[in-house]
């Protein structure tokens, strides 16, 4: 068989197999064969070297008219394709217009996350600024320069989850899970001059059994102010303004006498509870509801940061986020912050 024969014969063979083709797969298979690298058509222009010169010229000539009409009729027979994938397609997904849309779905902050947020913008409208700090504490960060040397029993009030480190000489280099966003308090104070007006959201870390209260990881919100002449009175003022604009300017707020080592005086704060002193559930029939504790710095902390407790003065306070948020909407249980429910997540789209 002639080299003419021979390339017709392909050519032929290509063109009524692409007219045949169903699908793009097919198609790539077909140009494969005959346009590849080892091809049918490909593998005649290449012999042209063993040819004599006077035919060679005619050889690539008709092999590169073939190559170009078989490329041709294969995009023709794609655009076919196409059209045809297309018409069925469009009578399988007919449009009725009149039938109502359907609403997307948008993401949305979780509810933990308002919080911090809301309760971020209260305070940096009030002057206050962000610190942030590491979740994986030193002793002396989170317990001794707090007023808690070791051994000192206050310590018992956290149930404090230790990380092992190889090497540890001294109880103060022992790590843990911070118990609290006050060694926050201590590092700003350590490299900060007063004035300092700061709040520090984070999560932090007890050793506590899981139940509708209790999450052994959990989010706070602590304050600090340190500068001159700082009162009692300027505590109390801010707190009442924080309660009020969190859960409403007609809420009473109350401060109670309370112990933590780092402040002197110390307090809880309540604010009056929703059923407008009834009695109920959430309060427990006192028509109060606790919602952080507070206090104005101890000496002892001021000095340990290098300050001088004769010269300027200061109060913190801290919140339980997921306590905020529950007494704020009415969540008995505090796992259902955690669980992913989007169920339960999806009532505080609108707030």
């Amino acid at each position: 068989m002639s080299w003419q024969e021979d390339l017709e014969k392909a050519q032929a063979a290509c063109l009524s197999s692409i007219t045949a083709a169903k699908s793009y797969d097919e198609l790539e298979k077909i140009e494969v064969e005959y346009l590849g690298r080892k091809g049918r058509i490909t593998g005649t222009l290449r012999t042209i070297s063993s040819f004599p010169p006077e035919e060679r010229q005619e050889i690539g000539k008709q092999g590169n008219a073939a190559k170009n009409r078989i490329e041709r009729k294969i995009e023709t027979r794609k655009k076919e394709l196409k059209g045809k994938e297309t018409e069925v397609k469009l009578k399988a997904d007919i449009i009725d217009f009149s039938l109502p849309g359907k609403k997307p779905l948008f993401g949305n902050k979780h509810i933990i996350t308002k919080i911090i947020e809301e309760i971020t913008e209260i305070f940096i409208g009030l002057g206050y600024q962000v610190a942030e700090g590491p979740e994986v504490e030193t002793d002396y960060y989170n317990f001794t320069a707090l007023n808690m040397p070791p051994h000192h029993p206050a310590r018992s009030l956290w149930d404090t989850l230790y990380v092992k480190s190889e090497g540890e000489v001294d109880s103060k280099d022992k790590l843990l899970l911070r118990t609290h966003t006050s060694p926050v308090q201590i590092r700003v104070m350590k490299k900060m001059k007063p004035p300092i007006y700061i709040i520090i959201p984070g999560k932090v870390f007890r050793h506590e059994v899981t139940d509708a209260t209790h999450l052994p990881m959990f989010f706070q919100i602590e304050g600090l102010v340190v500068d001159r002449d700082i009162t009692f009175g300027d505590l109390k003022g801010t707190l009442e303004v924080l309660a009020r604009e969190i859960y409403g300017k007609e809420k009473d707020v109350r401060f109670r006498p309370s112990f933590f080592p780092f402040t002197e005086p110390s307090a809880e704060v309540d604010v009056s509870c929703f059923c407008d002193g009834k009695g109920c559930n959430i309060c427990k029939g006192s028509g109060w509801i606790e919602i952080l504790g507070a206090g104005m710095v101890d000496p002892n902390v001021l000095v340990e940061v290098g300050y001088n407790p004769e010269k300027v003065s200061g109060f913190a306070f801290g919140m339980g986020i997921e306590r905020i948020a529950m007494l704020k909407y009415g969540v008995n249980d505090i796992r259902l912050f955690f669980e992913n429910d989007v169920r339960f997540l999806n009532q505080f789209y609108e707030i």
